[in-house]
């Protein structure tokens, strides 16, 4: 990544459209990537803290500290407002495994649901789903309402997709909803 303004938008520009960019060039610090993080917003404040930076330790209650390898999911769908951009910057990886990373377009998924099965695109955008997050034990989070959002998030104004909210490992206990739509919604 380069400091003058050129690199910066190429890097803004990739994620508007692709959803995600690639960056080389940064140093492998935790410091040259929270400068990073910091040229194009604020770093949110979770119960993880600010900038997080981790290493695997089984010691803790959530996959993400773990090198099991994670299907694809969307992150904090326990928040009644999830993360929207995340940048993960590997600093090192020696003498181990797992890291691996796998991107998934869900616009594109959902979009290609909607083609071709348009009720079961219908039921994610409708059915709201409870999530969860109590991995530490003196900490619990689920969004409010705590009956959660639907998969599939939707513009009130123009019904355009705006969100994908997808995380089995966080998915909690759908006791709110009539068993049709639990057969229905998997």
């Amino acid at each position: 990544m380069h400091e003058d303004d050129k690199g910066l938008f190429k890097w803004l520009s990739n994620i508007n459209k692709f959803g995600f960019s690639l960056v080389q060039g940064v140093p492998a610090t935790p410091e040259a990537t929270q400068q990073l993080v910091e040229r194009i917003g604020f770093i949110r404040q979770t119960h993880y803290g600010g900038f997080w930076d981790f290493t695997s330790d089984l010691a803790m209650g959530d996959l993400a500290y773990t090198n099991v390898a994670l299907a694809a999911h969307t992150d904090t769908t326990y928040f009644t407002d999830p993360c929207g951009l995340q940048l993960f910057h590997l600093l090192s990886h020696t003498d181990g495994y797992g890291g691996a990373s796998l991107l998934v377009d869900g616009f594109y998924a959902a979009s290609i649901l909607k083609d071709v099965h348009p009720e079961a695109y219908k039921v994610l955008s409708n059915v709201h789903i409870p999530a969860h997050a109590a991995g530490e034990p003196s900490v619990t989070y689920r969004p409010n309402p705590p009956t959660g959002y639907p998969v599939l998030g939707h513009d009130s104004v123009t019904g355009e997709l705006t969100q994908v909210r997808w995380n089995n490992d966080d998915r909690s206990v759908m006791n709110q909803l009539d068993p049709h739509l639990v057969d229905e919604w998997f």
